[in-house]
């Protein structure tokens, strides 16, 4: 197996598995969001915002997951102002189960303290949940969540 962070030459593969991994989450494709995609992996890898690590058996692209920083306004917990998401989780069916995810976590989380970041989030799926939970993610009431479309 080996790990490799994305590049920009990557950006058609990454939005494959990104679309994958929203159906595996049941959110029906019911629109393109190619170029929108596209223009969010390209912008990000290239200010580097995101790093985005791939997971590879023979040369294969089977997961990958991504963290993406954010600056806030620092506060008393969190002095920098400045965390980490965790997103675009994704591991291939027949290789689920294999400790790949928690590989991915665990060198996203590397960045994140590489970084000086200490504030780590997610938003889990129901199939990733386990995955965050055994890992040390707990759940908070932090946030509110406003959906207007």
């Amino acid at each position: 197996m080996n790990y490799r962070k994305a590049k920009i030459n990557d950006i058609d593969k990454l939005i494959e598995l990104r679309k994958r991994q929203l159906v595996d989450e049941g959110i029906e494709p019911n629109i393109d969001i190619d170029m929108e995609l596209k223009i969010f992996f390209h912008n990000k890898l290239t200010d580097g915002s995101l790093i985005q690590l791939l997971a590879e058996d023979n040369g294969k692209i089977i997961a990958c997951g991504a963290i993406i920083y954010y600056d806030f306004p620092p506060t008393y917990t969190n002095k920098s102002g400045r965390k980490a998401y965790i997103t675009n989780m994704f591991t291939e069916e027949n290789y689920r189960g294999q400790g790949i995810a928690t590989n991915l976590l665990t060198k996203l989380v590397g960045e994140a303290k590489a970084a000086g970041i200490s504030k780590i989030w997610l938003g889990a799926s129901k199939l990733g949940r386990p995955v965050y939970k055994k890992f040390g993610f707990t759940e908070t009431d932090e946030w509110l969540e406003l959906n207007y479309l």
